[in-house]
């Protein structure tokens, strides 16, 4: 894009549910699109970030300042494809500068026929939504028809209550690496990023991938070593499914590990309830403690539901094994007198740092104790 084309760029909008309303450019695909609108802090990793399957159903704000300076590389995704609902930026670069870089990150919106809009005051909207909590919103280029917009917006469900899992799981199973490792894992697939599967597989296991919604006595007819719960968008409860899988891995007291969604189903499965965030953390700079080493970590975390405190502490069957420094939530448990723990945040990170990704190291040491 030459930059008399970047001046000329149509108007654009960002409504929000409440009948706020902040404006901006198009980068070029038209249309509207809807979701919850959230935020995340992170520097770098854009290209991770918008496809990561936990977004989906969102309207992503980087409070990043530029976005798409580094382009995009077909090998850094966490997806096949975006996918965000769509992205709001202050400032775009639709030129790029890295070598290793494989096409504009425009170019790869227009070609996913991803809605993104620029040149919007970032700082007030997330400063709005710090304020008001995470809310539906709709980003549009069509300015004429926003009593239309309300309507739609109205009509939009709550991310409270929402199953998204199934728009991103697999549909059938299948396997991931090399299939002479010594170790076999059966992964329950919420919504699962590539990471995760490559930090398991570098570990020397062998990965069956199975759909969200699969039995217990479906996954457990491959004889894994142990069993892994993903992350995934959307609300826990509704999974049901998932949730019951969980308790019957527990009962076999064979090696269990979840994140994210994988851990808010787990906590479900020990009768732990959930609940919505206020905002919620994405980003890549959040600190947690370990309580049992009493070190600190900066992490990767993206979810917008969390379990509860209350309930945890006064579980006799759970330890609370970190903590997030900023509000106190619950970053991980343990179950007792059994094979299985779980935290909210990503140690696989991509993007983020990798001060957590030992917990992969404790999974696999865990297996192996077993076997």
């Amino acid at each position: 894009m030459k930059m008399n084309e970047y001046t000329t760029r149509n108007k654009a909008l960002v409504l929000l549910q409440d009948g706020t309303i902040f404006f901006g450019k198009a980068l070029g695909v038209e249309g509207s699109a809807y979701g919850e609108l959230c935020f995340n802090t992170g520097m770098t990793g854009y290209q991770e970030i918008f496809t990561d399957p936990s977004y989906y159903g969102q309207l992503m704000v980087t409070t990043n300042s530029h976005i798409g300076n580094y382009g995009v590389n077909k090998n850094e995704v966490e997806s096949e494809s975006p996918k965000i609902a769509g992205l709001i930026c202050k400032k775009f670069n639709s030129n790029f500068s890295r070598p290793a870089a494989t096409d504009s990150l425009q170019n790869f919106f227009i070609n996913h026929k991803i809605v993104a809009i620029s040149d919007v005051d970032t700082r007030a909207l997330v400063s709005y939504i710090r304020d008001n909590g995470a809310m539906n919103a709709v980003i549009s280029t069509d300015l004429g028809s926003i009593d239309e917009l309300k309507i739609k917006l109205n009509n939009l469900p709550s991310m409270k209550g929402l199953e998204l899992a199934s728009k991103v799981s697999t549909s059938k199973p299948y396997f991931y690496g090399d299939s002479n490792s010594k170790l076999k894992v059966a992964v329950l697939d919420l919504g699962i990023k590539k990471n995760i599967l490559r930090n398991l597989s570098k570990r020397d296991v062998y990965i069956k991938v199975f759909p969200f919604n699969t039995s217990f006595n479906e996954m457990s007819e491959w004889n894994s070593d142990g069993y892994f719960i993903s992350n995934g968008p959307g609300d826990p409860e509704p999974l049901k499914v998932a949730i019951q899988t969980a308790k019957e891995i527990l009962k076999t007291k064979k090696p269990l590990f979840g994140i994210c969604l994988g851990h808010q189903i787990i906590a479900l499965a020990n009768g732990i309830s959930t609940y919505k965030m206020h905002n919620g953390h994405r980003g890549i700079n959040h600190p947690v403690i370990n309580l049992k080493t009493g070190k600190g970590e900066i992490s990767s975390q993206n979810h917008g539901f969390a379990i509860s405190r209350e309930e945890t502490e006064s579980n006799n069957n759970i330890e609370i094994t970190h903590v997030h420094l900023n509000d106190d939530t619950i970053a991980g448990i343990k179950i007792k007198n059994n094979n299985c723990f779980s935290v909210q945040y990503h140690p696989e990170a991509s993007p983020g740092p990798h001060d957590s990704n030992y917990l992969f190291d404790q999974f696999i040491e865990m297996i192996k104790s077993k076997k």
